[in-house]
């Protein structure tokens, strides 16, 4: 999954997304402790992206989507991360594109 989608880069955060065949879009994370030292901070962030993408999730077209967080992410308030997230929803392609 990594490895063939595209990449967003949105500080401190990164999201990695790919077309799926599924009906709706999927979320899930990869947030290294090396990056986040503090489980408390990682769970944290996983909690915000939780939440904003349940919200999202219907005006998303279907892709995977991962969550990658760089250092600093664990220092980053709720209200930064809430931004960030919704940016990232936005910045999504409309539609997937069709598999030829």
């Amino acid at each position: 999954m990594l490895k063939g989608g595209r990449r967003l880069h949105l500080p401190p955060l990164t999201a990695v997304i790919r077309p799926n065949a599924e009906p709706a879009a999927r979320l899930g994370f990869a947030i290294a402790a090396r990056a986040v030292p503090r489980a408390l901070d990682r769970n944290r962030i996983k909690r915000q992206a939780r939440e904003s993408f349940r919200v999202n999730r219907s005006r998303l077209a279907p892709f995977d989507i991962v969550i990658l967080a760089r250092t600093g992410a664990g220092q980053a308030r709720a209200a930064q991360l809430r931004a960030v997230l919704e940016t990232l929803w936005s910045r999504l392609p409309a539609h997937a594109p069709s598999a030829a």
